[in-house]
């Protein structure tokens, strides 16, 4: 993806806890049944209101697979480690693990969400989580302890991560998320934590469920269908073996169908009286008139075709613009007829005297893609002799994403070219490399051979009503019968084995294998081909006058379809051993070790590469692309010491060796105390690492798009736009400068060096009765070396200031404004190459409360789970620009930035037949600022005079109700966002219109209803 803390905030927090605590203080006296803990048991109340579960045998309880540990056995609690059930993520109606995920406290800043699909992202198609912050490829994703292949797009072309969609949400036993660095045990990626998703060892009898959503507006309409059936008993037959299957669809959603400001262009509803004066915002529908009367910038892309004549040479212009067929009206959009007083001004004098007026966003954009997912499982296991398990498990999952976008634009860049890096194009048809060439023309002659063409052997163009005097006709806008169509299809397929057991009566063993592959094709419709463009404008084969008379094959021809089909594989075998060494006062001393080896590819071809030539390529497709592969080995070791009943040490680590020549070597060490049966205290200490990613060390280039404000540019720039255009006159430029954006063009660096952390935590986990448990864990992390792109704003102020560009960077100008020629244009892009030069510190708290109470007829469990970032700072050449609570990272989080405070609150309350389950969800405010753009910490650099200083927080609360009719059937219905609350507008933010995907979730679609029943026998 390419936004200060307040007392309001602080009391806000404070009023969650203290009433947890509150609300837990009757079963501070009394007891009940066993509670949920961060890494324990499901809650019994949770259990029975979703329905019947598995419960762990005494046997299973000696196997309990620890994240974070490669020693097999009774969890020490060293490393903090939350648990999410899917009978957790039923009674919040969480209806999906991707979901599920994205809830988490722990997840926050550049998390990629489905709804950033349908908004422009590099990796489409795809979710990844990211913990405390650090980008999703800080995260590591495994599946029952294994590495999974890497979604095969990247994010913002560079980051590799684990696309969440592919998760089988059917036989996911538990979802253990390790708040702490990992790669000790994993190695690479677990810098910020382990999400580790586990699957059912076993399963026995039939069981299906089937449901469906809708808002109450009627949109995001969402179905699940799943079934599982399984036979054999691991206990008493000696083996298990079940198959299951699901459905899922998810309906997209338009901007058009959301209540104002979120469906409108049209920006007049949003007010602020921080200047001391009340001010609303600007009506940016295109070709608008504001409150006073004065017509906004003549503006181009309205899916219309406007023409001004030139002289055959099309150096020099002369007259107005004006629709290319006028009596055929506006095709997109309603006219409007300036008044002279408006077509007077500045930024107007070659504006039509008829322009069409249409509001884009409600037109044509969409909020979420339509999503749809199936897939199916396999699992077969078995004991062999007295004490060794065999398993064998098959998964299949296909997940689609389609998404439409606006017209497709006939003139712009062609981004990130591998060979060119720009291209426009220019009045005789060939590319014109330079910067400021000349605008694209409609000539006077077309003939089949489409250079030369002549009166001897062509025809006056049908297509340019000024042919006839011999001038060429200057054209702009988009296709008006075409517009963009995205979509993604990923087929996953995974095996997995596994063997474990003891041999020697006392070394216990653990071999495990995985084979994973993605295959995902990307399909882009509706996007114009360079080079067919120009063929169509030299030879007179598309009719621009009358678009609805083109046929459906010169259609495809002008815009093609493009398919790109792009692959990732990973192959894994690891082998654990384990022993008791000694009996120490608190236990066994055990030592373990082990050794993996796997196996990772991705292939990604340019979807829009000009090996053939800079005009073989389409507008505004991304050129991105990479490919590579590398084999990594490693060795393991992990040594826990119950030195004393109260006291246990642990220490591990792990060597890593890449086949591109990297290594590394991962320590950690930790603590646990208990003084007394109810205080805990932990800590830990690492090292880890993050290899660079595909993406980074051998990709095409990148290029994404960062808004620039028209205060950012210098007064002395804008002068030449005209006499009114200035930074406190923005509604006197062209909006050829108001609202664009910068291509940042990333280059790949074979020469990077792996990132480096450091992290420590530390907790106390206090248990006044055996029914409540509270948590406060404190964490640090700090990266050094981090792979970043170099500040690029000395580059940007250079070529505004006329003056030479830094070494290391390349700016590309953009096409020259329509409006104004002669002007030395915007830039288009700013080119560098990736390095190792950051330092990133992330720091926070982590608070958790977990109680149960049995009323009689009544059981209650409440959980709570909330995280309190203190820093998240990026150090560059020795500044440290600060994050939290802000827009910041502006560039990596698309500006969808860094929430201090993030949490929810589960209450349960069990009647037995009723279950009633209500969830708060909670995500603080931040400040319109973002040091990465050049503002200080929390000034309210970003916002505009419309906009308060701060994005307002935001609470919602669902609520489920579970029925049980008998054993066998039960049904539910929730209810989420049930205030129907709408996220608070943030008019900076583009990962999203007008709100916070990260923030918002799917609260921007107000009250949803969700009906299932389930059924088991």
């Amino acid at each position: 993806m390419r936004k200060f803390y307040s007392v309001r905030d602080n009391l806000l927090a404070s009023t969650i806890i203290g009433s947890a605590l509150l609300l837990a203080a009757p079963a501070f006296a009394q007891t009940a049944p066993t509670a949920p803990v961060a890494n324990g048991p499901t809650p019994p109340a949770a259990a029975s209101q979703a329905g019947a579960t598995e419960t762990a045998s005494a046997e299973d309880l000696d196997e309990i697979v620890v994240t974070g540990s490669i020693i097999r056995g009774t969890d020490t609690g060293i490393s903090p480690v939350t648990t999410v059930t899917t009978e957790n993520l039923e009674a919040r109606g969480i209806n999906t693990v991707q979901a599920g995920i994205q809830a988490l406290s722990s997840n926050n800043g550049p998390a990629l969400t489905n709804s950033f699909t349908a908004n422009g992202a590099f990796a489409a198609g795809a979710s990844s989580v990211s913990l405390r912050g650090l980008s999703t490829n800080s995260t590591l994703v495994l599946f029952d302890g294994l590495r999974a292949a890497y979604y095969p797009l990247s994010d913002d072309g560079s980051r590799n991560f684990v696309d969440l969609n592919t998760i089988p949400d059917d036989i996911v036993e538990r979802i253990d998320v390790l708040r702490d660095g990992a790669s000790s045990s994993y190695g690479a990626d677990a810098i910020a934590g382990v999400v580790n998703v586990i699957t059912k060892r076993q399963f026995v009898g039939v069981s299906a469920r089937a449901e469906a959503g809708i808002s109450q507006d009627g949109v995001n309409a969402n179905q699940r269908v799943t079934l599982t059936a399984g036979t054999g008993d691991l206990d008493d037959q000696g083996y298990n073996a079940y198959i299951s299957g699901f459905y899922y669809r998810s309906a997209g959603t338009f901007q058009r169908d959301l209540p104002a400001p979120f469906n409108s262009d049209n920006l007049t509803g949003i007010c602020s009286e921080r200047t001391g004066a009340r001010e609303c915002g600007p009506n940016n529908i295109a070709n608008s008139v504001d409150a006073n009367g004065a017509l906004s910038a003549f503006a181009i892309g309205t899916a219309n075709f406007y023409v001004r004549p030139a002289n055959a040479e099309n150096t020099v212009a002369s007259g107005r613009y004006q629709l290319l067929n006028p009596g055929a009206g506006c095709l997109n959009g309603t006219a409007y007829n300036p008044t002279a007083a408006q077509l007077a001004q500045a930024n107007n004098v070659t504006a039509p005297t008829t322009v069409c007026q249409i509001d884009g966003t409600q037109q044509y954009d969409m909020v979420t893609p339509n999503l749809e997912r199936f897939g199916g499982s396999a699992r077969f296991t078995a004991t062999i002799g007295d004490n060794s398990e065999a398993y064998l498990l098959f998964n299949f999952a296909q997940s689609s994403t389609d998404y439409t976008g606006r017209p497709a634009t006939i003139r712009g860049n062609a981004p990130a070219g591998i060979l060119f890096p720009q291209f426009s194009t220019s009045q005789n048809q060939t590319p014109a490399l330079a910067p400021g060439s000349a605008v694209l023309a409609l000539p006077v002659f077309v003939c089949a051979a489409r250079v030369n063409c002549n009166a001897t052997n062509g025809t006056l163009n049908p297509n340019n009503p000024f042919a006839a005097q011999g001038q060429v006709a200057r054209i702009v806008g988009a296709l008006p019968d075409t517009v963009t169509e995205n979509s993604t299809r990923s087929r996953v397929y995974r095996a997995a084995f596994g063997l474990k057991g003891t041999i020697f009566d006392d070394v216990d063993y653990d071999f495990n294998a995985t084979a994973m592959h993605t295959d995902l094709r990307l399909k882009t419709n509706g996007y114009v081909y360079i080079q067919n463009l120009l063929n169509v404008i030299a030879d007179g084969s598309y009719n621009f006058v009358n678009p609805s008379l083109n046929s459906q094959a010169t259609r495809d021809y002008l815009s093609p379809e493009n398919v790109t089909d792009t692959t990732s594989d990973l192959y894994q075998a690891q082998l654990t051993v384990q022993k008791s060494l000694a009996t120490l006062p608190g236990g066994d001393l055990r030592l373990a070790v082990g050794g993996s080896i796997f196996y990772e590819a991705v292939d990604a071809p340019s979807a829009n590469d000009d090996y053939n030539g800079p005009t073989q390529r389409y507008f505004t497709l991304n050129a991105f692309g990479t490919k590579g592969n590398r084999t990594v080995t490693s060795g393991f070791a992990e040594i826990n010491a119950p030195i004393l009943e109260s006291l246990t040490l642990n220490a591990s680590g792990r060597y890593d060796n890449y086949s591109s020549g990297q290594s590394n070597f991962s320590p950690k060490i930790g603590a646990i105390f208990s003084p007394i049966d109810q205080v805990t205290i932990r800590g830990t200490y690492s090292r880890g690492f993050r290899i660079p990613s595909f993406g980074e060390a051998n990709a095409l280039p990148t290029t994404g798009y960062v808004t620039q404000s028209i205060t950012s540019i210098p007064n002395a720039f804008l002068a030449q736009y005209g006499a009114g255009c200035s930074q406190a006159t923005p509604n006197g430029c062209p909006a050829y400068l108001t609202g664009y954006s910068i291509g940042q063009t990333t280059l790949a660096s074979p020469d990077l060096e792996p990132e480096k952390s450091r992290s420590f935590t530390g907790g106390v986990k206090f248990d006044p009765i055996r029914n409540v448990s509270l948590t406060v864990d404190y964490y640090n992390i700090k990266k050094t070396g981090a792979i970043t792109t170099p500040d690029n704003s000395p580059a940007i102020a250079a070529y505004y200031a006329g003056a030479d560009i830094p070494a290391g960077f390349e700016v590309i100008a953009d096409a020259v404004d329509t409006n104004n020629p002669n002007a030395r244009p915007r830039i288009a892009f700013v080119r560098s190459q990736l390095i190792n030069a950051d330092t990133i510190k992330s720091s926070g708290i982590d608070f958790g409360i977990n109680g149960a109470y049995d009323f009689g007829p009544v059981k209650w469990t409440s959980n709570l789970a909330a995280s309190y970032i203190l820093e998240l700072s990026t150090t560059i050449d020795g500044v440290k620009q600060r994050y939290e609570g802000t827009l910041g990272n502006f560039n990596l989080t698309a500006g969808s930035g860094t929430f201090e405070w993030k949490g929810n609150w589960l209450n349960t309350f069990d009647f037995g037949d009723v279950a009633l389950s209500t969830t708060v969800n909670y995500t603080s405010g931040y400040d319109l600022s973002a040091q990465d753009q050049g503002d200080d910490y929390k000034d309210c650099g970003r916002a505009e005079v419309y906009n308060d200083c701060k994005v307002k927080s935001y609470v919602t609360v669902d609520a489920n109700v579970n029925f049980k009719v008998n054993d066998r059937f039960n049904f539910y219905v929730n209810v989420q966002n049930l205030f129907n609350r709408l996220p608070p507008v943030d008019t900076v933010t583009y990962g999203a219109y007008l709100y916070n995907a990260v923030q918002g979730g799917e609260g921007i679609f107000g009250r949803q209803f969700r009906a299932g029943a389930k059924v088991s026998f």
